[in-house]
């Protein structure tokens, strides 16, 4: 291009950016609150405005760019006012080319306009404003007005509804760009749209949860303040529209951050939070008097900054929760302490190779937490037991292998701390279950239940005789009823530590996966599918596909990962790593070699979402990822009187005194695993890549068998400002998304197919009756016939400016991303005016056949009429009974009669007399408290909130009598009227009348 073209661009695009600074002062001007803030913006307006004077004349007087005023015209150049691209909900409906600029304009004018979600077809797009950086992202501080994401959440409950296939949600996005608050939102519609609202106990239960396990898997990091350091994904047991049970399956992998947080970071808030919340008694009970983030070693080599007002508030949150799980508080918080105290038990070298303490104040601490003697945890931190050819020899460690060792328990403790939590949070037993509790004696009451329970053998023989046909059943019959579930995942999004370690290398290649499987689902398959079938689109898309990245991290012969796990058997060097990997990718260009760093243990991998250098001196360390038997041994029910320590190492602790000597010598894993049996000898134990690998390819084969919706998250800035734009920060996770091309594939190509068969059954209602066959040989006709009459609709009112176009291929008929939504239009027309036509007709059938009774005997008025009614939003809406974990199979389930009657003859029920539904209870449960009726509300929203004059306002106290018949609502007492109010309305005061 010359020099007089490259002037042009220039020229255009700071007129543009100049224009769009314009725009948003006269917006903000328009908000200004305070004189001084509008004399500033108009100053600014007036200095805006003589600069775009001066660029236009700029433009105008140049001989070489006559046809500018041209292009002003075209909507490419952003010459469409703000409101109208606020107006554009869905990309695909961009008026001109769809180029990257229109999509980052388009996204730029919607976020000043508060307007931080946007659709690119089926795929949505939200952008964090970081409106509400405090936000713990909880269940329960999680807004559920969001009608864009609950739109996500109808859909999957509509389709799993209707075809019983698994639905999974999946957010993609970078660390900080609001996955998890997302997922927040999105589990707590579900609960309001299929589960009962947050007053049922599943919602407690759930909420509480996720209460517990945010303070323990979260942490400041360079990026995220709230940064979520494992990955979730809740799956939700839907069954006839209602949640049947949810579980969480959690990815914990940043554990060296309990031990080594990296500079200008935090460790986990947990920590933070006990020290700000935790009384003088407690602290006492706890060995914490005097401690604190400046010197305790595990917390003041990061950042040491602390809100404690905010960390004593969730702190108490916290505590809170734990009850409602049924966890002793003071179970957690002692093995919590000792992780914090063990930081603080140095060694030194001794006058021989043995390790020696610096002070003996806080091994004793350490052990009185744990309920061992100090000599016993002493003789586990500093022995060490190996295995030679069958023999056994015993050695002592010097003080760097005493560090290893005791870092390596820490980090044991807090994963099993965290890993018994989500067993907990998953298990069926709900409230009130108290042999279900993790406190001191739980082994001793189940011992003696055990016990008291061998006396009458015969007669539990005789009882499973007579009811294992009827068990099967039953749980063949719970087997069907949950086939399909809908998942939401929330996995690591990508990151660059500085510096950036092992885990941060696993948690981008999750990312990279994350990347591959959308570009699977969204590219590739509708490109293969097309090939196959025939059909040829108009519309070439040329994505970024990164296997290649994939393979370089995680090939199971030559990856960076599998070269890892090889200088680790031979206990190698962080340097020979490096040299590991060079010689085997030499001709790798994703693999970059810093010539100017002189430590030669730094690599760099050039990920989708940029080139991030990984530091390896923790590496090989960190992949071990092992404690050895002699530190196990100690936990042992002879030397441990502590009943929750022991159960964190109950299984180790089972193989360990099973056979042989005790300790043997055997390597245990830090963190608990699934698959992984207790190994030694020539058989070492997975290593932290490999159980990761395995973990994530598990999920993988869960969500190739779902039904994906897909959310990408990208965040606003990188400094956590709201409200600010950052248009370079934007455009790069819009190029590492690859959102113009899924715009251009949605826009243009074919995106979606349809079995005939299933396109028929779907869209049959856009035809007439008469015309349509009906049978599964004639499918391909009666798809014909409904894309006639779809054409003739189109010729007369299309309301699209994307693709309507659509192809027939061998099985499928595929369909571009207009036309689908032009179709799920007309058919949901077509459904509104059949459901008027059948109301309309009905009423007036009711209203002339009460005609004549009705003028004879009118109905007297009413002298006061009651002057409320419910909002149409909420009257029209209904929502599903959430069923119980337990509950009856359904119906359509062929049983045995016999079998049946066995079972509750069994459990001691009877069919022809089913037990009486039980009344509303006298009372609400907020936390761990009752409180009676009546009780003192404030209203949250104006009541009512439809058209028509506001009765109640918002912030008014009233008084609720009680439970009232109609589901979800309360009776109560307003100017002497008794109301039905939803209970979303009402916010329960803490100075309520008990």
């Amino acid at each position: 291009m010359s020099t007089l073209g490259l002037s042009k661009v220039f020229i255009l695009d700071k007129y543009f950016n100049e224009l769009q600074k314009f725009w948003e002062t006269e917006r903000k001007l328009q908000d200004a609150c305070s004189s001084n803030e509008a004399l500033y913006l108009q100053q600014r307006l007036r200095s805006l405005s003589s600069e775009l004077v001066t660029l236009r004349n700029r433009l105008h007087v140049t001989d070489a760019v006559p046809h500018v005023e041209a292009e002003f015209s075209k909507p490419t150049f952003g010459m469409i006012r703000p409101s109208a691209w606020a107006d554009v909900h869905d990309l695909i409906h961009l008026p001109g080319p769809l180029t990257e600029d229109a999509v980052l304009r388009t996204l730029h004018t919607r976020f000043y306009n508060k307007e931080y979600f946007t659709n690119v077809g089926p795929v949505l797009l939200t952008i964090n404003s970081y409106n509400d950086v405090g936000n713990s992202l909880t269940l329960s501080s999680a807004s559920s007005r969001c009608p864009q994401l609950l739109y996500v959440v109808h859909e999957a409950i509509r389709q799993q509804s209707e075809t019983g296939y698994p639905q999974a949600i999946i957010l993609g996005g970078e660390s900080g760009s609001g996955k998890t608050y997302s997922s927040m939102v999105l589990l707590r519609q579900f609960f309001d749209v299929a589960g009962g609202g947050p007053e049922t106990d599943t919602y407690k239960h759930m909420a509480a949860a996720i209460t517990v396990l945010r303070s323990l898997g979260s942490a400041k990091t360079t990026a995220n303040s709230e940064s979520s350091r494992f990955g979730h994904f809740i799956e939700i047991q839907v069954t006839d529209g209602a949640i049947y049970r949810t579980k969480m399956h959690c990815y914990f992998l940043d554990q060296a951050r309990v031990v080594r947080p990296l500079p200008n970071e935090k460790n986990y808030h947990i920590f933070y939070q006990m020290l700000a919340g935790l009384t003088k008694e407690e602290r006492v009970k706890l060995s914490l008097e005097g401690n604190s983030i400046q010197n305790l070693q595990y917390l003041n080599c990061g950042d040491t900054n602390q809100d404690e007002i905010e960390d004593s508030s969730r702190f108490d949150a916290w505590k809170t929760c734990l009850s409602v799980l049924g966890i002793p508080f003071m179970d957690v918080v002692r093995v919590l302490a000792s992780v914090l105290l063990l930081g603080n038990i140095q060694f030194v070298d001794g006058p021989g190779e043995e390790a020696n303490i610096k002070s003996g104040t806080e091994i004793k601490s350490v052990s009185s937490l744990l309920g061992i003697s100090s000599i016993a945890l002493f003789r586990g931190l500093t022995s060490r037991t190996t295995n030679v050819r069958g023999q056994i020899v015993n050695s002592v460690s010097n003080a760097t292998m005493a560090t290893v060792t005791r870092d390596a328990l820490a980090k044991a403790l807090y994963c099993r701390t965290v890993a018994t939590i989500v067993r907990r949070a998953n298990s069926l037993k709900r409230l009130g279950s108290s042999s279900g509790t993790l406190s001191t004696g739980s082994s001793e009451s189940v011992r003696n239940r055990a016990e008291s329970g061998s006396s009458h053998p015969s007669s539990i023989v005789d009882s499973e005789n007579k009811a294992s046909k009827s068990l099967t059943v039953l749980s063949s019959a719970v087997h069907r009823a949950t086939d399909g579930f809908i998942g939401i995942l929330d996995m690591f999004g990508f990151e660059d530590g500085k510096p950036s370690q092992l885990e941060h290398l696993c948690i981008n290649l999750c990312a990279e996966t994350m990347q591959h499987f959308y570009n699977t689902h969204v590219f590739k398959s509708s490109i293969e599918y097309c090939r196959e079938e025939g059909v040829y689109s108009d519309v070439e898309v040329d994505y970024v596909d990164n296997v290649p990245c994939i393979d370089l991290i995680s090939s199971l012969k030559t990856g960076l990962l599998s070269a890892l796990d090889i200088e680790c058997l031979s206990s190698r060097t962080p340097e020979s790593y490096i040299q590991r990997i060079k010689n085997q990718h030499t001709a790798n260009s994703r693999l970059i070699f810093d010539s100017d760093i002189a430590d030669h243990k730094s690599f760099g991998v050039q990920h989708f979402a940029g080139n991030v250098f990984y530091h390896t001196t923790h590496f090989l360390e960190s992949n071990k990822d092992v404690v050895s038997d002699d530190i196990i041994s100690v936990f042992h029910k002879s030397t441990c009187s502590f009943g929750f320590a022991i159960h964190l190492f109950g299984i180790e602790l089972k193989a360990l005194y099973s056979k042989g000597t005790v300790p043997r010598g055997t390597s245990f894993r830090i963190s608990p695993t699934s698959h992984t049996g207790v190994q030694n000898g020539n058989e070492p134990v997975s290593t932290l890549t490999q159980d990761f690998h395995t973990r994530l390819d598990n999920l993988l084969r869960t969500l190739v068998h779902a039904k994906p919706h897909f959310i990408r998250c990208i965040k606003s800035n990188s400094y956590e400002e709201q409200p600010h734009f950052d248009r370079r920060e934007v455009i790069r996770q819009i190029r590492a998304l690859q959102v113009v091309e899924t715009v251009h594939l949605m826009a243009g190509g074919y995106p979606h197919r349809m079995r005939f068969k299933a396109f028929a059954a779907r869209y049959r209602i856009l035809a007439s009756s008469k015309q349509l066959k009906r049978t599964e040989d004639k499918a391909v006709e009666d798809c014909k016939i409904i894309l006639d009459c779809f054409i003739r609709v189109l010729k007369t009112s299309k309301l699209t400016t994307a693709s309507t176009s659509w192809s027939l291929g061998k099985r499928y008929i595929f369909l571009s991303e207009g036309a689908r939504q032009e179709l799920d239009r007309l058919r949901a027309e077509r459904r509104h005016n059949a459901a008027v036509l059948v109301q309309s007709t009905w009423r007036d059938w009711k209203l002339r056949k009460g005609w004549l009774t009705l003028q004879h005997n009118p109905r007297p008025r009413a002298t006061k009429p009651f002057p409320y009614s419910l909002p149409p939003a909420i009257r029209n809406t209904s929502r599903p009974c959430s069923q119980p974990v337990a509950g009856t199979p359904p119906t359509d389930v062929d049983q045995d009669n016999k079998a049946v009657k066995h079972l509750f003859t069994f459990i001691g029920q009877d069919l022809e007399h089913p037990p009486p539904v039980p009344p509303s209870r006298p009372y609400t449960v907020t936390g761990s408290t009752r409180i009676g009726y009546p009780q003192s509300r404030v209203i949250r929203v104006n009541f009512p909130d439809g058209s028509g004059e506001v009765q109640i306002v918002k912030g008014e106290t009233v008084v609720v009598l009680g439970a009232s018949e109609r589901r979800g609502h309360l009776v109560v007492e307003h100017k002497n009227y008794k109301i039905h109010v939803p209970y979303q309305y009402l916010e329960l005061k803490t100075t309520a009348n008990t």
